[in-house]
């Protein structure tokens, strides 16, 4: 079993490589289209981890690097999202429980979101592992984010009491910043409650190769009109600490199951 971990941004990803280099001296690395595959133990178990960059094509390609050429058994997408369900705020957590890409349009020819060719508007994550994944996110923010976050930092940016979200994020290759295409999107897509850039890729290549997955996302900002206010401090002061902490518990929790 191999459970490749990717990620759009260096600070999503950066912890995670650094605590594999620190733990595993047998780590190696391999540049395959311009992308750099960690290799090696995290946490005790086989993982593959890799900077995706930003967009739909760049995951897509990932991914099927990380399923064809490095065998990866199961996926997980870590990163950051704005928020656009009525409840979700700064500093929460959502897990996706299904993706759908929200620029994808073919009409006439295809219904609106639907893939063409493929017959799939949405894509669905691993039972299994996206609940693994919500339990160590529970954990996380439970027992770690004291720590993790220096409570000045978690003043600044309002993370006082995260809450965990579970249900559709929607992707597309566009920054969602105004409130105009907020309203948009919650009114085609009634129960998205995120967007980002990247995950319904991943599902959409897990889904024709089999392959289990999942997908969290910390909600930086509310896709609005102040979406880039802050976001690179945001990445750097809370949510990297989200993805490594919430990743070092599902890796762990999985090995003192197994």
């Amino acid at each position: 079993m191999t459970l490749g971990i990717l990620a759009a941004l260096h600070d999503e990803v950066d912890g995670l490589i650094a605590a594999m280099r620190h733990d595993n001296a047998r780590a190696t690395v391999h540049r395959i289209g311009m992308r750099d595959y960690y290799v090696g133990e995290l946490y005790g178990e086989r993982c593959v981890l890799v900077l995706a960059r930003v967009g739909k094509v760049a995951a897509a390609a990932t991914t099927v690097t990380l399923i064809r050429e490095f065998g990866v058994t199961e996926l997980v997408f870590t990163g950051l999202a704005g928020g656009v369900g009525p409840e979700v705020r700064v500093g929460d957590l959502v897990i996706a429980d299904r993706t759908v890409q929200h620029d994808m349009d073919a009409r006439p020819l295809f219904p609106r979101h639907l893939v063409p060719l493929l017959g799939h508007a949405e894509f669905p994550t691993d039972p299994t592992l996206t609940g693994a994944l919500r339990t160590a996110a529970d954990r996380f923010v439970r027992e770690d984010l004291a720590t993790a976050v220096p409570a000045a930092v978690r003043e600044r940016f309002g993370v006082d009491a995260p809450r965990l979200h579970l249900g559709m994020i929607g992707s597309g290759d566009q920054f969602i910043g105004a409130p105009a295409t907020v309203a948009e999107l919650r009114q085609r897509l009634p129960d998205l409650l995120a967007v980002e850039m990247e995950g319904a890729a991943v599902g959409q290549v897990c889904h024709e190769y089999g392959v289990p997955h999942a997908v969290i996302r910390t909600v930086s900002d509310r896709a609005d009109d102040s979406a880039h206010v802050d976001f690179s401090s945001f990445l750097a002061q809370v949510a990297s600490h989200y993805s490594e902490g919430i990743v070092r518990r599902l890796l762990s929790a999985r090995r003192e199951g197994g």
